[in-house]
Formats: C-alpha cells, sequence, structure tokens
C-alpha cells in the first residue's frame, strides 16, 4: 500500500478515503439506534458492538485481496491503505458516544436523587447541618465552575495508533512510502503471504470457536445482529464505492475492497482498544459478537458475496 501511494495520484484516493471515514462513523450510529434498541441490550454494549464492528479486520482485508488477486480483478494497490480511515473513526466515535450516554446518564440520576431527597420531609428541629453559604471565597469558586464531563478525543486516538495491528500497518505504509523496498517486498514478504494468511485463517478459527460460549452469557439479538451487520455495513460501504466508481474512476475491485473491509470487525486492535475507552461496556458482548461470528460471516460469505455483486454489475 505504500509503494502504492507513493507512485500514485492522490488525488486519486480522496474520495474513497472521505467515504472510509464516513462509513465508519455511520456503523456505530446503526447500532446505536438499531441494536441498543432491541429487548435485554444494554445500550453501552450495543456501542462498544458498532464500534467494532465499524473497526477493520486485518485477517479479512488480507483474505479479501487474496480473492481479487485469485479472481484476476484489477483494484487499487492502496485499497488496503483505507484501513485506519474506517478503524480509527469508528473506535473513537464508539468511545465518544459511549461516554456522553454514560454522561448524561449519571447527570439524570444525579438529578432524580436530588429531587427525590429535596421531597423528602423535615421534621420539626431537624436541620441539615450543611451550611447556607460558602465558608470560603475558594469554596464559593470552586461551587461556580461546573464538573468537566466533556470527553476528551486525542486520547482515544492515541490509544487507537497505539494498537498492534494499526501501528504495523501504518509502520508498513511510511516504510512503502519514505523507503525503497520493492527488491525485499518482491523476494521475500509476497511469496509468503498466502501461507500465513492460512496459518492466521486456522488462527482466527480457533479464536472463534473459543468465544462462541461468550454469546450464551448475553442477549440472543447479538448473533442476529452479527450475521446481518457485515452485509449491511458492507452494502452501505458498496453504494458508496459505486459513487466513487462513477466519479473518479475508482475500480470495481476498490469498490469490493471498500465494502470488504466495512463488512469486517476488528479482531485484535479493536478489542483493547474499547476495553480502555468504555471499561462499562460488556466484552462478552461485543468480542464475541465479532470474533464468534462476524469475522467467519465476513471472510466466508461477505467477500464472495461483493465479489459476485461487482462481477455481475461491471459484467465482468
Amino acid at each position: 500500500g505504500g509503494i502504492a501511494i507513493r507512485n500514485s495520484n492522490l488525488t486519486e484516493m480522496v474520495l474513497p478515503m472521505i467515504f472510509a471515514v464516513i462509513v465508519g462513523i455511520l456503523v456505530v450510529f446503526v447500532a446505536r439506534y438499531t441494536l441498543a434498541n432491541l429487548p435485554k441490550v444494554k445500550v453501552v454494549d450495543a456501542i462498544a458492538t458498532g464500534g467494532l464492528f465499524g473497526a477493520v479486520s486485518g485477517s479479512t482485508m488480507a483474505a479479501g485481496l487474496t480473492v481479487l488477486e485469485e479472481q484476476k480483478i484489477p483494484y487499487e494497490a492502496w485499497a488496503g491503505a483505507l484501513y485506519p480511515f474506517m478503524d480509527i473513526p469508528a473506535l473513537v466515535t464508539a468511545i465518544v458516544v459511549a461516554n456522553i450516554y454514560l454522561n448524561k446518564k449519571k447527570q439524570k440520576e444525579a438529578a432524580y436523587d436530588h429531587e427525590s431527597f429535596s421531597k423528602q420531609p423535615v421534621a420539626a428541629g431537624n436541620y441539615s447541618d450543611q451550611q447556607d453559604y460558602p465558608s470560603s471565597r475558594q469554596e464559593y469558586l470552586s461551587l461556580q465552575q461546573p464538573t468537566d464531563n466533556r470527553v476528551k478525543i486525542w486520547p482515544i486516538i492515541e490509544e487507537s495508533l497505539r494498537g498492534p495491528a494499526l501501528s504495523a500497518m501504518l509502520l508498513g505504509l511510511a516504510l512503502g512510502i519514505f523507503t525503497q523496498p520493492e527488491s525485499v517486498y518482491k523476494s521475500f514478504y509476497d511469496p509468503l503471504f498466502r501461507g500465513l494468511l492460512s496459518i492466521l485463517m486456522l488462527v482466527m478459527g480457533m479464536e472463534a470457536w473459543s468465544r462462541v460460549g461468550e454469546l450464551r452469557k448475553v442477549a440472543q439479538w447479538y448473533v442476529v445482529y452479527s450475521v446481518i451487520a457485515p452485509f449491511v455495513h458492507g452494502l452501505i460501504a458498496f453504494g458508496f464505492g459505486m459513487i466513487a466508481h462513477y466519479a473518479t474512476g475508482f475500480s470495481w475491485g476498490g469498490v469490493v475492497m471498500l465494502a470488504v473491509i466495512a463488512s469486517s470487525s476488528s479482531d485484535i486492535s479493536g478489542p483493547p482498544t474499547l476495553r480502555a475507552g468504555i471499561p462499562s461496556a460488556n466484552p462478552s458482548a461485543y468480542i464475541g459478537a465479532s470474533t464468534a461470528i462476524g469475522t467467519p460471516v465476513a471472510i466466508g460469505l461477505c467477500i464472495p458475496f461483493f465479489v459476485g455483486l461487482a462481477q455481475a454489475l461491471s459484467g465482468g
């Protein structure tokens, strides 16, 4: 991807990059207003699930690139570089939306508790020890300053960038852009790619099976969401990709890759980021939904579906 960016016209990437950002953010709000409204589903868990499904799976992306090469479907070599433009906005949006929701919930609960306390009857001679006026200027100033409940975005971005998958990808892009690694890539990395990918798929399958049991601890709606959401998210991205195709000549293979990364759900960098950013969310819900069902559906069903859809629409 970095080599391709160095050798390509960057203006061609602008529209697909913008669409990748939009899709990453949109997926979070889809979960916020669909999954969160289903029975026995907690809003915070639904938002975290949306963040994980809006983020990108490197293994799914790699599998999609391999299928395009085997089918001899041309695509922009920088298509894989769309990864961080969807991944980071999705994680940041999920954490921000979840913390805003939690802050509003705390404020409502505090207001309700204060109202309930103020309505309690006070017996004659039973007065509170609390003073009517501040005892010092410092106390007065502290009362005048509102509590800062704003969500800080930069630490979330920093945490996302430190994730192993995203860090490795950004480093690879930097090496491709600022160095000349073509000979090393062709002689070493490219021949090993499919063998290492098969090992990764085996490990991901074992991980998915180990996570199936976690879904029994949460609402069964997560299973339904995990099956349907990859197709919905992918179709949204496919539609945006078609706009880029007719507007700027974005290849059909690039459209497929945009849909594939949208249908994927993060299984490496996303979970630790969400654990740190939304500690109150239940990992069994969002990690179980993503790893146990979302990733297998994206790899086994969504990739061939979007490849076939592109071939049907392009007449190829």
